[in-house]
């Protein structure tokens, strides 16, 4: 399998051309309200449009209904869906089901026991995000903190899972992160802004330099 780098939380033209110019593997566009991130269906349409082609585009949805993600994927027309909340294996399977798109189910991870929850939903998702598991202060989001988890707790997970590292990454760390965890892919939003929801270009083309770096480094 190849190693992908994913670029999300982008919103504007721009910002997703640097990504598609950097040669981001996916590219990660948010449903989410409360995210400062969030995309309207329109603006959505439009970058979806723009890297049709170049990258696999990804729609993170929180928890989503039946009608969410009719007009998400109507709008979107995205390669994956991300499920970024407190879906059941038995929703993520009837999503899969319903869509016939590949999906991709994210983790909060704080301590070693929260690596059990993903067991039930091994064989039903293409990959397995883990995130760090977002503080308990009122309005946190459920990704995109810029907080990372103990990497170390992910020693002697299943090889075999496809899993896309993301928490707390940045230009400056993803090389030791990849180093240490062996992912098939890595994920990230904050760690390339310069402010919340505003990603930076130059930010972005060294995650994905050092990322690419580190991936060809285990070959």
């Amino acid at each position: 399998m190849t190693n992908l780098i994913k670029i999300c939380g982008l919103s504007t033209p721009e910002t997703l051309a640097a990504a598609l110019d950097a040669g981001a593997d996916m590219v990660g566009f948010v449903r989410f309200p409360k995210s400062p991130r969030h995309l309207t269906l329109d603006l959505g349409h439009r970058l979806s449009l723009q890297a049709k082609g170049r990258a696999q585009r990804v729609v993170l949805l929180v928890d989503p209904g039946d009608e969410e993600i009719a007009q998400a994927v109507e709008a979107i027309n995205p390669d994956l869906i991300q499920l970024h909340g407190h879906e059941s294996p038995e929703r993520v399977a009837e999503i899969r089901s319903m869509l016939r798109r590949p999906v991709m189910k994210a983790f909060g991870i704080a301590e070693r026991g929260d690596l059990a929850a993903l067991l039930p939903y091994a064989g039903a998702v293409e990959h397995i995000l883990l995130d760090a598991k977002p503080p308990r202060a009122e309005g946190s989001l459920p990704g995109g903190n810029g907080i990372s988890f103990d990497w170390t707790l992910l020693n002697g997970l299943d090889p075999a899972l496809s899993i896309m590292l993301s928490g707390g990454l940045n230009p400056d760390n993803v090389a030791e992160a990849i180093r240490l965890t062996r992912p098939k892919a890595v994920d990230v939003s904050s760690g390339v802004e310069s402010g919340p929801g505003r990603k930076d270009p130059a930010r972005i083309e060294a995650f994905v330099k050092a990322a690419r770096t580190a991936f060809a480094a285990q070959l």
